[in-house]
């Protein structure tokens, strides 16, 4: 690791947080303690229509009462703000400016639902996106003379025989190939926001993370993102993806399951040090 680690924690307001971000939180704040560095929090709360203010707030809330703790973010503020997404719309349209003048991405007018729907596109078993096909890519130059991303999807143009390597901090090497693990990606939306892939990896840049924290099912998002950060010509971080946690039925938890959320269990009365020492905390943890 750099011998000035920076790490982050990056919680979405779009429902309570559970105990399985609880875990990833505090594995990152862990790994930023060990190495002597710092730890921010930033609120990826660029959803208009799912992210809400109420548990926005809820996450630092019970994040605090869970024991985790930060030194820079939304609620103290520091040097590499603002910490909410919503206010950094100027870098994320500066770096989709520099991919479409490169001629990186294109404009989409397909939908998810059309992708899936498509014929012969198959999608990797580690991934919920299906491939895009590459019969309806637009010759290359198309797009590069819009003056703004307008309202429709833009994709990032996935090279063709090439293989994505990086060494996980906890998995160690891994591998994708473009175009058939994954295809053609969002990088910016129709309605109006960046895609989760591009808003990362600008605001992990200009925030000087040093390593990503965050949960093994994201290990196909670090390819793609892996091709944005070059295409900028920024400097990656390096990665660690932890396991994930799962219930007693062998289901991850997920806030869209109803998930026993961190502040049900704040409300029940439950001892954060005693969550930390149960069965389900250390399940999938290496000792």
């Amino acid at each position: 690791m750099a011998s000035k680690y920076r790490g982050r924690i990056a919680p979405t307001p779009t429902g309570y947080l559970h105990l399985g971000h609880a875990r990833t939180f505090w594995i990152a704040m862990e790994r930023a303690q060990e190495a002597g560095g710092q730890l921010l929090y930033r609120e990826e709360n660029l959803d208009p229509q799912r992210c809400k203010d109420d548990y926005a707030q809820a996450a630092i809330d019970d994040l605090k009462w869970f024991g985790c703790s930060w030194k820079e973010g939304p609620d103290q503020g520091g040097s590499f703000g603002p910490y909410r997404q919503s206010d950094r719309t100027e870098l994320f349209l500066n770096a989709w400016e520099r991919l479409k003048d490169q001629g990186f991405i294109y404009p989409c007018d397909k939908s998810r639902k059309d992708v899936a729907a498509a014929a012969q596109a198959p999608h990797s078993e580690d991934d919920a996106e299906p491939i895009y096909p590459e019969a309806w890519r637009p010759p290359l130059g198309v797009g590069q003379d819009a003056d703004s991303p307008g309202s429709i999807n833009w994709r990032f143009r996935v090279p063709e025989d090439r293989k994505i390597v990086f060494d996980d901090g906890r998995l160690g090497p891994c591998a994708f190939e473009c175009q058939r693990d994954f295809g053609d990606f969002l990088v910016w939306r129709k309605d109006g926001v960046p895609a989760y892939e591009l808003a990362v990896v600008v605001d992990d840049a200009a925030m000087q993370v040093t390593e990503v924290v965050r949960g093994e099912d994201l290990l196909i998002s670090t390819a793609r993102q892996l091709l944005i950060y070059e295409a900028l010509g920024l400097q990656a971080p390096e990665f660690y993806h932890t396991p994930l946690m799962c219930d007693m039925g062998g289901q991850r938890l997920a806030k869209r399951h109803r998930s026993l959320s961190l502040r049900e269990l704040r409300e029940a009365g439950h001892n954060p040090a005693t969550l930390r020492q149960s069965e389900d905390w250390w399940s999938g943890l290496e000792d």
